[in-house]
């Protein structure tokens, strides 16, 4: 539930449910005082006599008047059967009201005897009824309305038959005390439903969020929380989620990427070592006079600059290594004829395979006028790192190259394909990962730093394209890359 949505709730509660408890407090106290009303005892409650009692009581006082009257004026024989009296007393009586019949000076029927005996001294003498027609009341513990109607009984004795009204006080302090009970004990129970409910709604859900927060500041990225709520503290606990798990895969890339650097440094550290180790060697050699014939200086020479231009190219896989992981490849595109181009890269890379014993074929099936979009630096780079792979990982003599340029409509892809000793199938997806290498000791021996392949792809991505390998251990590897042709628009 939205905050905005629980705080309209909580506004209506703290209005309406008191307001509600309240009304049903003072019905049920009424009609419990009402009740309670010593020497009477009600049937049921007449809702009219709590916002008009006064009134209503006289009306029922008056309407039992009124029948005694009529019956006075038909038979006052009857009022001296009990039976009839009884049969009266509940068709005139109605919630507070009952008829009490005198003979002489003793009570001749009560229709409630209880409330009759307390009031019996204090009624009317024989004779008052003419006073009686203004309704009276005796201030004892009750008000009660009296109307009285006198007879004569058939043995001569002096009779009075009353109609006696008991008023309950509805505003009385007994009401007052109980209503000030009732409405603090609502209040108290008001408080507590909406503090339990905001504390399970807002405070509970928040301490779990806080105890996730301190077990991410303490570096536990598992410590997850699931919840189906809506509204706010549901976004709160999505976000915290989502958080989650984006820290928790950044710490591991973190520490995959830092595991890759040790392997980085560990790896060049090895790789340097070999071509630094051979210079030393080849340098003593010349200063003890090993090399003391010109054939042998020559040799010694050549060797050094061999394993110099080795680390020369080691220290540029690692700046380009390094502008790529900065993703700061410095890019110059343009427009390139693909016959010229890689009919000059074919050119400058032949001359030098051609010194190792490997054969280069090169042939081109797409259109002479096919143009794409690239940078020429960079994708000599590509090629020259796949020529390079295949001439390191070549096993049989003589070796054999091939490059070829297949037109695919509205791409090219460019195909070079080697008769090495190829590369496994579980190990064919992993070759264009940053540091991967099919056999690190070989690997080393031969100088690669397992980079050389990740940055292949990465400017082949940068060029909007996308490069695969096929290979078959023992017979050689292809490497397949595909770029877009330029078109130029047409205008109507």
């Amino acid at each position: 539930m939205k905050f905005k949505t629980r705080l309209r709730v909580t506004f209506a509660t703290i209005i309406l449910l008191p307001l509600v408890l309240t009304a049903m407090a003072f019905i049920l106290i009424g009609m419990y005082l009402v009740n309670s009303q010593r020497g009477f005892r009600m049937e049921g409650l007449d809702y009219s006599r709590m916002s008009d009692s006064m009134q209503s009581f006289i009306e029922d006082t008056n309407e039992a008047y009124e029948l005694l009257l009529d019956q006075a004026a038909r038979d006052v024989s009857k009022f001296e059967d009990k039976s009839y009296l009884q049969e009266l007393n509940r068709e005139v009586s109605q919630d507070s009201t009952y008829i009490l019949v005198r003979k002489d000076h003793e009570i001749y029927y009560a229709g409630n005897q209880e409330a009759a005996v307390e009031i019996f001294d204090k009624l009317p003498e024989y004779g008052d009824g003419a006073v009686s027609e203004n309704f009276s009341y005796y201030s004892d513990n009750m008000r009660k309305f009296i109307r009285q109607v006198d007879f004569v009984f058939s043995d001569g004795s002096q009779g009075s038959i009353f109609v006696i009204t008991v008023v309950s006080a509805l505003i009385s302090r007994e009401l007052l005390i109980d209503m000030f009970i009732a409405i603090l004990a609502i209040l108290v129970f008001t408080s507590i439903m909406l503090t339990q409910w905001i504390h399970k709604g807002v405070f509970n859900p928040i301490n779990e969020l806080n105890v996730a927060m301190m077990k991410i500041k303490e570096g536990n990225y598992d410590y997850s929380l699931q919840t189906d709520a809506k509204g706010e503290i549901g976004d709160l606990y999505r976000n915290y989620e989502n958080m989650r798990l984006r820290l928790k895969e950044s710490m591991e890339e973190g520490n995959r990427h830092e595991q890759q650097n040790r392997e980085l440094i560990s790896n060049i550290s090895h790789d340097l070592k070999t071509p630094i180790t051979a210079i030393k060697g080849y340098v003593e050699g010349i200063m003890d006079g090993v090399a003391d014939t010109p054939e042998k200086m020559d040799k010694y020479l050549r060797t050094i600059y061999n394993k110099a231009n080795d680390m020369q190219k080691l220290i540029n896989e690692l700046t380009v290594y390094s502008n790529v992981e900065n993703n700061r490849i410095p890019y110059n595109f343009h427009r390139i004829n693909v016959a010229e181009y890689f009919g000059d890269c074919v050119e400058e890379v032949g001359l030098d395979l051609e010194n190792k014993n490997i054969k280069l074929n090169y042939s081109n099936l797409a259109a002479p006028d096919t143009v794409v979009i690239a940078d020429p630096e960079q994708m000599k780079k590509v090629i020259n790192n796949i020529i390079s792979n295949s001439v390191k990982y070549m096993d049989k003599s003589p070796g054999e190259i091939d490059i070829r340029i297949l037109d695919e409509v509205d791409s090219i892809r460019v195909e070079i394909e080697d008769n090495g000793r190829g590369i496994s199938q579980k190990d064919l997806p992993k070759i264009f990962e940053r540091f991967y290498r099919t056999d690190a000791s070989r690997n080393s021996a031969m100088g690669g730093s397992g980079i050389g392949l990740s940055i292949v792809k990465k400017i082949i991505e940068d060029h909007g394209g996308y490069i695969w390998a096929t290979s078959k251990e023992g017979e050689g590897t292809c490497m397949h890359f595909v770029m877009r042709k330029y078109r130029e628009l047409q205008r109507d």
